[in-house]
């Protein structure tokens, strides 16, 4: 449709595509309910709000509630253990229809590869997938990861058009301290978004964070710290993932005076999650129930992270924008009824059991044959990374350490298991061991190659040999997650795809993945997603103590510590 075609229609002269008629608008401008009135639609494109316009197809919405579509500020789509196409199929049905992707999952296992082929995976599914420059390839030199990216290759994939800017920056201590890679990467980026993770920086360091240009952060626990990076300009995206729940502890954040400079974004949520809670959606519930005035709430998912990611073709009900429509009936609990994108109704028919183009496989490199998991006692204490529930952030402990025959051993009376982080990349061979409190198995183990953000295979256990089980498994399946007890498997989820992602369609996945909860609440452990818990065990850029394959991590320290005291 030319733009003067679009402006007859808007002048109501001639019919529109498609109108919903007698619609209640969430105007997230005015803070208002409009209506009801009509909202009319040509080639995707609304073009008029209000009366009297006629439409090739003219749809009575009898008084319910139309909303912009909801767009998540930040996601890992990698994290839904789906490929692009059904990490649609739990999303759109529920008013998602934008979301801002941070491949940097895949990127740290095939690189460059990996995010071109999170874009063909997307083309073509009713879902905008705005991807992000993976911008830590590898998070830092603290673990082996499968690939790195440059802040040439970085720039080479915003001139191919492939990225919308730099994804979070987790790297937090390199900004600070002026590295001259990280500021070369933040130097190509300088004109486009540039997204934060600072989890705890505050004052002269947030203060240095903040000069280099980085303009968002996603990592708040408590709301004096989001306050206080709200005041120094950054857009503040609270976070509702499956394994670390900020949304309750910062819904006394919005206000009146500070709204307009915080998003909702969902970072990492398990399929299981996603089909039976919902995306960003269930966010929307939850604040409006707590309290947020319900158009408030819904800017906090519309407007304003259209407005940070300079999305100005959507996030509004107004002419102009995208037709990414949101029809629901309860403006207290909504409740997605229909959902629209670039004026197209969303049904069944929308979506395939298609996983999309699928490669990427065999990644899976390191071999097990002379795996052990023994850890000779050079000292009664030991470090122990303390796991919290429902959060990222873990504690360092020192504690006695269990001594058999000379070798420390986990201690499931106190809750002390043994965890392993084995390089599988085949390019270190370097092995990781350590003590972790938090996740309560009583016997058997766990294991996956999900392990932010290196994605090497981690493996958790009450014992050694449901441990080497457990990782043989994992090997043999080309990467996924299993739970197993001595020899025994009791459930695994092969993750073919980079070891990240199933190739099966998301009622497949959901049910593999539920079996896996189920097994690990019989081996004793009573947290929401253990495998989830144990995918960020591992992850050297979230304080306090942190486990990678090339040992126990400091994170406050920056650093390799000792096991033993």
């Amino acid at each position: 449709m030319s733009l003067h075609e679009r402006l007859m229609a808007a002048r109501g002269e001639r019919p529109c595509d498609r109108v919903l008629k007698n619609a209640r608008v969430v105007n997230v401008f005015s803070g208002s309910i409009e209506g009801p009135t009509d909202v009319a639609i040509s080639a995707g494109v609304i073009v008029g709000v209000g009366s009297g316009y006629q439409g090739t197809h003219e749809i009575d919405l009898a008084g319910a509630y139309v909303a912009p579509g909801l767009i998540d500020a930040h996601v890992h789509i990698e994290s839904s253990l789906c490929t692009p196409p059904q990490f649609a199929a739990a999303v759109v049905g529920r008013g998602v229809t934008t979301v801002v992707a941070d491949p940097h999952e895949i990127a740290n296992v095939c690189g460059v590869d990996g995010v071109r082929f999170m874009r063909e995976s997307a083309v073509g599914i009713p879902l905008t997938v705005l991807q992000m420059a993976p911008s830590c390839v590898p998070a830092t030199h603290l673990a082996t990861a499968g690939a790195e990216l440059d802040a040439q290759d970085l720039a080479r994939l915003l001139r191919d058009g492939l990225v919308h800017g730099l994804a979070e920056v987790m790297n937090f201590p390199g900004v600070i301290n002026a590295d001259a890679s990280v500021l070369q990467k933040l130097a190509e980026f300088e004109r486009v978004m540039i997204d934060g993770h600072a989890p705890g920086v505050v004052g002269r360091a947030l203060n240095a964070y903040v000069a280099s240009g980085v303009g968002s952060d996603h990592e708040c626990v408590s709301v004096t710290e989001a306050f206080e990076k709200l005041s120094r300009g950054l857009y503040v995206l609270i976070r509702e993932a499956s394994n670390a729940r900020n949304l309750d502890t910062l819904l006394p954040l919005i206000t009146p005076a500070t709204s307009r400079r915080i998003c909702f974004c969902t970072d990492d949520r398990t399929p299981g999650d996603l089909v039976e809670q919902g995306s960003i959606d269930h966010m929307l519930r939850t604040a409006i129930s707590a309290g947020v005035e319900p158009v408030e709430a819904f800017r906090l998912c519309t407007l304003n992270p259209a407005e940070w990611f300079r999305l100005y073709d959507r996030g509004a009900i107004a002419p102009g924008r995208v037709a990414d429509l949101f029809v629901f009936d309860d403006l207290r609990k909504p409740v997605a009824r229909r959902v629209f994108r670039a004026g197209e109704e969303v049904t069944a028919s929308s979506f395939n059991n298609d996983t999309g183009p699928v490669r990427l496989r065999d990644t899976f490199r390191a071999t097990l044959t002379d795996l052990n998991f023994d850890i000779v006692a050079r000292s009664s204490r030991v470090r122990v990374i303390g796991s919290r529930p429902d959060q990222l952030i873990t504690d360092a402990r020192i504690t006695d350490a269990r001594v058999v025959n000379g070798m420390a051993e986990a201690d499931v009376s106190r809750d002390l298991l043994k965890m392993a982080v084995i390089e599988r990349h085949g390019r270190s061979g370097s092995r990781g061991l350590g003590f972790i409190q938090g996740i309560g198995l009583r016997r058997g183990a766990i294991a996956g190659t999900v392990a932010h953000d290196h994605h090497n295979l981690v493996v958790i256990g009450a014992d050694d040999a449901s441990m080497l089980t457990a990782a043989r498994v994992v090997k043999e399946m080309g990467g996924g997650l299993v739970a197993c007890d001595g020899q025994q498997v009791l459930a695994s989820l092969p993750l073919p795809v980079a070891g990240l992602m199933s190739d099966r369609p998301l009622g497949e996945v959901c049910a593999a993945h539920a079996k896996l909860v189920k097994a690990s609440r019989e081996l004793g452990s009573t947290l929401h997603d253990p495998f989830m818990a144990m995918s960020f065990m591992a992850l050297e850029v979230i304080p306090s103590l942190k486990l990678t394959d090339r040992g126990l991590v400091d994170v406050e320290q920056f650093a390799i510590v000792d096991l033993f005291v």
